[in-house]
């Protein structure tokens, strides 16, 4: 037994997950599985009962600011509060949110009551997964940090946007639309169990001078970006990464539809470039421990996502519709986006404290790309098109691989990057 159990470690070791936090990357899956059920069919089922587009939208708007808020606090409130108590926030706010918007609001579509419960809804994932990617960024030797987060973002992902929508498209056949929501309470329990009683990880945050009021915790964020500013340039550069994610599906289908692609081919399409990247994901992780994470985010992620975005819009007519190469193309955007994983190692390794407050800064970037993404096609594809709002995305890919070139280590977090992690004391 022991001779197993030593070799379980081992290969959670080799792998780069933290081995007392390996249940923990299971719960992710599973609880984003769960939030992500409505993934591709809620908007088009609220204006089928009537919704306009306008309100469906500003539904969407509000849980984008929610979420963004979420994220920001994800960070400090785990080194206030610890992971588990943050991430237990975070269950209790989606199943409180899921019950008023499922129960009550969208049976009459009470669009007041709609617009609240799904809000309270959107602090739920942020609260719950961020936290436990600080928990990740704390517990993990800092040669490895950059294969831990890999593997974060690849359940990330892949219960989010690739097992919610492969479940949803059973589940509205087989349950309906409202069980189907109704069931993605079930999936976040049973995430929570995995990530919140299988877990005996103890947390301990590194000790300051000071002991913080809870209030202090919260603005920690704020200053630590006057005390390294490299921090915020790392916020702007993870914006900048899921912009175009969030961009893509408010005027690709309309674009893709002009060029002879069905709604089915384009969500095909879409599906399978998720799918490759929560492997590169992975594969990403690996490389920015090897190839520099600052060199990965910045080749890989910013000039390579600058170039394939391009050829994924332009592919359309470069292969004459042909379905396999757009998709082809496709992938390779996806592949690249996953460039900036490393991001996750490499900002709160910028600060020898305080790592909470810096993943604070990165989440809330990730929240704001969900509606700063929808806002530039708002902006601009009046007055430029498709093809102007493309190229602004392609050209912020490019700004953030200049930024990320001034996203230097200090020495000692030079040296954390090929030494274990010493600062922590954690104790199983």
């Amino acid at each position: 037994m022991k001779h197993e159990l030593n070799l379980n470690n081992s290969l959670m070791d080799k792998m780069g997950i933290p081995k007392q936090l390996a249940w923990g990357y299971l719960g992710i899956m599973i609880f984003m599985m769960g939030d992500g059920v409505e993934q591709g069919w809620l908007s088009p089922y609220l204006i089928g009962r009537g919704m306009t587009m306008e309100q469906s939208a500003n539904m969407f708007i509000v849980y984008g600011i929610t979420i963004a808020i979420s994220s920001w606090f994800s960070g400090v409130l785990t080194e206030g509060f610890g992971p588990k108590k943050t991430m237990l926030m975070g269950l209790l706010l989606y199943i409180l949110g899921t019950v008023g918007f499922v129960g009550f609001a969208l049976p009459d579509l009470d669009y007041g009551l709609m617009l609240i419960t799904y809000a309270i809804r959107g602090f739920g994932y942020p609260l719950f997964a961020y936290s436990f990617l600080v928990w990740v960024t704390y517990r993990s030797p800092g040669k490895k940090l950059g294969a831990a987060v890999g593997w974060f973002w690849f359940v990330f992902t892949g219960g989010l946007n690739v097992f919610g929508a492969y479940y949803s498209s059973w589940a509205i056949q087989h349950l309906g639309y409202l069980d189907t929501l109704w069931s993605s309470i079930f999936w976040v329990l049973i995430g929570a169990f995995f990530a919140l009683i299988l877990v005996r990880d103890k947390f301990q945050a590194v000790a300051g001078e000071n002991k913080l009021s809870k209030s202090e915790e919260l603005l920690k964020g704020i200053v630590i970006m006057r005390e390294e500013p490299k921090v915020l340039l790392g916020g702007i550069v993870r914006i900048i990464n899921t912009t175009a994610q969030f961009a893509f599906p408010v005027f690709m289908p309309i674009y893709m539809a002009s060029h002879g692609f069905s709604t089915t081919e384009w969500l095909q399409i879409w599906g399978t470039i998720f799918i490759a990247n929560i492997a590169f994901n992975l594969m990403f992780g690996f490389v920015g421990d090897r190839f520099g994470w600052r060199n990965t985010v910045m080749w890989f992620g910013g000039v390579g996502c600058a170039l394939s975005t391009l050829l994924f819009f332009y592919s359309p007519v470069i292969f004459e519709g042909s379905f396999w190469m757009v998709m082809f193309c496709g992938v390779l955007w996806g592949a690249f986006l996953a460039g900036y994983v490393p991001l996750s190692a490499l900002i709160p390794s910028l600060v020898n404290k305080d790592k909470g407050a810096a993943m604070a800064v990165l989440n809330f970037g990730a929240g704001l790309a969900v509606f700063v993404g929808p806002a530039i096609v708002g902006l601009f594809i009046g007055s430029l098109g498709n093809e102007g709002v493309v190229w602004i995305l392609a050209g912020l890919y490019v700004v953030s691989a200049i930024l990320t070139r001034f996203i230097t280590l200090p020495d000692n977090a030079k040296i954390l990057h090929t030494e274990p992690n010493l600062e922590v004391t954690l104790t199983a």
